[in-house]
């Protein structure tokens, strides 16, 4: 049982020829990333100060709530956005919000170098990829493939989702809860090292989210650098506060817990963090 999957109640869960395809039919100043010189393209995007979600091209790793929600986000904000999953279970609604689908596991260093070299330019990667405490390898060297593969290939900004009692957020829930997770959470601390290793060649976030529910948002959704906070969050939530993060300077190089206000685990003293 990972995060994502504790009860409610608890405090803490292109092809090139599609993309061709819809390049033809779609204005010209939301071609694709792969019609563009990577080297101008490249240029464009450092002189800015913040990725520009009109655009933008972005993967995003995972096959749960959190990163369909984050997708359709992204799509509504005009990104061209990658969804990578193993199977094709989930294409018929990745494609339906004009996503695509880039089959690969990233447990496979080469499905990920696969992935990466299907898109002309990565310029953010967001993962949600976990397991669970009976199989968490994913959490650690799932996220570390796309890690380095993403360093390798001049990503921007990558964002990787974990979770509240990771790291030095150990004592943030409650004993009984992280003695339970406490498998997945030593495997998503190795994650959260190596982005932060590898920091210098890109930028990074890190959202740790409280336990995740599949109730509609409520809106009050909150990051902060509060390394006691815990409570609640929908994943819509989570999806909203991700996206944010990833367009906010602010947000880069940190660590943030998401919970929602009015969600919490006793009353912990935080300070909301302004993105």
């Amino acid at each position: 049982m990972c995060v994502a999957m504790l009860p409610a109640t608890c405090p803490l869960g292109r092809p090139h020829a599609l993309g061709q395809l819809r390049a033809a039919a779609w204005p010209r100043r939301n071609l694709p990333a792969w019609s563009c010189s990577k080297q101008v393209r490249r240029g464009a995007v450092a002189a800015r100060a913040a990725l520009d979600p009109d655009n933008a091209s972005i993967l995003v790793a995972g096959g749960g709530g959190v990163a369909l929600e984050v997708t359709r986000r992204l799509k509504d904000m005009g990104a061209w956005v990658w969804q990578l999953q193993r199977s094709d279970s989930r294409r018929a609604e990745i494609e339906g919000m004009m996503a695509i689908v880039v089959r690969g596991n990233a447990m496979s260093p080469d499905d990920v170098a696969k992935a990466f070299s299907q898109i002309e330019q990565v310029d953010a990667v967001v993962s949600t990829i976990g397991g669970t405490p009976a199989d968490p390898t994913a959490d650690s060297q799932g996220n570390i493939n796309l890690i380095e593969a993403a360093a390798r290939s001049g990503v921007k900004r990558f964002v990787l989702v974990t979770s509240i009692g990771t790291g030095d957020s150990k004592d943030a829930p409650p004993a009984q809860v992280y003695d339970i997770l406490k498998p997945v959470l030593l495997e998503k601390e190795k994650a959260e090292q190596r982005l932060k290793e590898i920091g210098s060649d890109m930028e990074w976030t890190v959202v740790r989210p409280g336990g995740l529910k599949n109730e509609p948002g409520t809106g009050h959704g909150v990051l902060t650098e509060s390394r006691d906070v815990c409570g609640a969050i929908s994943r819509e939530d989570v999806a909203e506060l991700v996206v944010k993060a990833l367009f906010s300077d602010n947000a880069a190089n940190k660590v943030l817990a998401a919970v929602d206000a009015g969600q919490l685990y006793g009353e912990p003293k935080y300070e909301p963090f302004g993105l």
